[in-house]
């Protein structure tokens, strides 16, 4: 029904709109008595089978959205009902800001893609803590840090710093989002030496906690495997929990849209099927050459059971949906987690 009804109606409108008017709608349906457990039935797959412990978590699937979708943490508690295994909110910054100017979100309808240039827009640190006191404990909640755009370079560690000391008591693990394409003066934060500094900071930070939560680094899908052998030797050094691979792509390559499309839509990072193998790669380099010491969320391009399949098979842990979220429905979810099963 989603594909053949929903979508293309939704489709017809500028996404950016129609992402807050299906927010209106699920936090309506929600609302209405019955109406959650009965989507809970529809999309959920309760299987002990299915339970993974990763960097110390127990998550009851290993099926997670993708930070970006709910980035103020308002929706988190229905999202739950359609069976992922746990849910990323942020981007979060410091100060609530706009992020870029309007239009920034792009489909790619011919490439199953997105692209989008957001600029981590965001209410900041308050209200994500705000909405996450509302939690109702049915989810595993990552919380996704960055910076504010107007930070300077040399402050940039004292605003992931300060997320993080703020929302420690409210999620279960942190990411470092040190690799959106969509953020200004990104040279720094993929420089190894300013990644070590960063790193220890939050340590330094989480191990003054009461409880200590796991911190994971996102990385680009554009990395090369000089880099990506810098990416394993970091991660040898500071002990960070694991990595996210990967975020969106600055690349173009092998895309069916037109250059003048492209070129009308302008910068941005790319998302969905086009980065596919691409993450997958970044994956599989990453499990193989680190001989698989430390766990991989696998995010980029899962439209199909069989993409998520391909994730795990790589070396992911755990793996997140997004723009497959967007283009196949929430029927995808459990698809894969039927198919975790059945491998």
């Amino acid at each position: 029904m989603y594909k053949l009804l929903i979508r293309p109606i939704l489709f017809l409108f500028d996404p950016e709109k129609v992402h807050y008017f299906t927010f209106s709608v699920i936090k309506f349906l929600h609302k209405i008595p019955f109406v959650p457990g009965i989507i809970r039935s529809m999309y959920q797959v309760n299987d002990k089978k299915l339970e993974r412990t990763v960097f110390g978590i127990s998550f009851k699937n290993p099926v997670g959205l993708a930070a970006g979708f709910d980035k103020n943490a308002v929706l988190y508690n229905e999202l739950a009902n359609f069976g992922f295994g746990f849910i990323e909110i942020g981007t979060v910054t410091p100060k609530g800001q706009i992020g870029n100017p309007k239009k920034r979100l792009f489909r790619l309808k011919d490439d199953r893609g997105i692209i989008n240039r957001m600029g981590f827009n965001n209410d900041g640190i308050e209200a994500a803590i705000t909405n996450l006191k509302k939690n109702k404990g049915q989810v595993i909640i990552g919380g996704n840090l960055g910076k504010n755009t107007a930070t300077l370079p040399e402050n940039y560690t004292e605003d992931y710093c300060e997320v993080f000391t703020a929302l420690h008591p409210y999620v279960d693990y942190f990411v470092l989002n040190v690799s959106c394409p969509n953020v200004g003066s990104h040279a720094k934060l993929n420089d190894k030496d300013y990644l070590v500094e960063l790193i220890s900071a939050v340590q330094q930070i989480n191990n003054q906690q009461e409880k200590q939560k796991p911190i994971l680094l996102k990385i680009a899908p554009d990395l090369n495997t000089i880099q990506l052998d810098e990416i394993i030797d970091l991660i040898a050094e500071t002990k960070i929990d694991g990595v996210i691979a990967s975020n969106t792509s600055t690349t173009r390559d092998n895309l069916k849209a037109t250059t003048q499309r492209l070129a009308d839509i302008g910068n941005g990072g790319v998302s969905g099927q086009p980065i596919k193998s691409q993450s997958t790669k970044v994956i599989k380099y990453l499990a193989d050459t680190s001989n698989k010491s430390f766990p991989i969320i696998g995010v980029g391009g899962i439209h199909s059971a069989e993409d998520a399949l391909e994730k795990i098979k790589a070396g992911a842990d755990l793996v997140q949906v997004y723009t497959g979220f967007i283009y196949e429905g929430p029927s995808l979810i459990k698809k894969i987690n039927k198919a975790i099963l059945k491998h």
